[in-house]
């Protein structure tokens, strides 16, 4: 029995891109599936594009929100509507490798965890390859306080265990926000080490300004787990900055 995989994806202005992620999904050799596109008041032609494929293919489901609201509002919209006991995640302009649901579905469903993950490949804004992110063999909550080493775009969990987890309502680094609820709740997650996805490097994206993330890196700690300011503050300097660190130059080894 294939249970139903509910694919979560925010949409903002990825008209040059959002084509390449639905026909990646489309590829699947994993087939049952529903894909949700939340979005978030585009003013490209993003809404065209996704309606045209929605109309063509019943399970791809679009989604528009009344106001801009940011990707985590965006997200949660589609994990409400979402049907499957399983949620994905893959932004609108990231790719899957076509058995990517096939491995990470095999895996959860034989019970050894409620949340996998996977290396993946990093590109350039024209689809050039240019590195790798491999994955732990397994993270724990503990873990991931101080590293958020899970590739958003390769995360999917079980629903039936878990419950439907959502995003925090922060408007950046919900995504790892919502990483740490996840383990709160499952204890670890499993890492697959071969890479089953494709992360975009664009050049103006937020995950790119990572200076400017130090602040919302810190109320993490305080929003989500009630950390007071200096404590928060120590995590992030003596816990989560050397870890960073020695992940950065552990993987520019790796793509030397």
């Amino acid at each position: 029995m294939q249970h139903l995989v509910s694919i979560i994806t925010p949409s903002y202005n990825c008209a040059k891109y959002i084509e390449e992620t639905i026909q990646s999904i489309q590829a699947q050799t994993y087939t049952n599936w529903e894909l949700l596109i939340t979005d978030d008041c585009s003013t490209d032609e993003s809404v065209d594009i996704i309606r045209n494929y929605s109309a063509t293919d019943s399970r791809i489901k679009l989604f528009i929100l009344k106001e801009n609201s940011g990707a985590g509002v965006a997200r949660n919209n589609s994990i409400k509507e979402a049907r499957g006991r399983f949620i994905a995640f893959c932004d609108s302009d990231d790719r899957w490798l076509p058995e990517k649901l096939e491995r990470q579905v095999a895996l959860l469903s034989s019970g050894d965890a409620s949340i996998v993950y996977s290396s993946y490949t990093t590109c350039n804004e024209d689809g050039v390859v240019n590195g790798i992110v491999v994955a732990y063999r397994s993270i724990n909550y503990h873990e991931i306080l101080r590293d958020d080493s899970i590739g958003f775009l390769t995360c999917i969990y079980d629903t039936q265990r878990l419950g439907k987890i959502y995003m925090p309502t922060l408007r950046k680094r919900q995504d790892w926000g919502l990483k740490i609820l996840l383990l709160k709740k499952a204890g670890y997650a499993i890492g697959i080490i071969e890479p089953l996805a494709i992360y975009r490097l664009r050049n103006y994206s937020l995950s790119n300004k990572k200076i400017n993330l130090i602040k919302y890196n810190v109320k993490v700690y305080r929003e989500i787990l009630d950390y007071g300011l200096i404590r928060a503050w120590g995590k992030f300097l003596f816990d989560f900055m050397p870890h960073y660190i020695a992940k950065k130059l552990r993987l520019k080894i790796i793509n030397q």
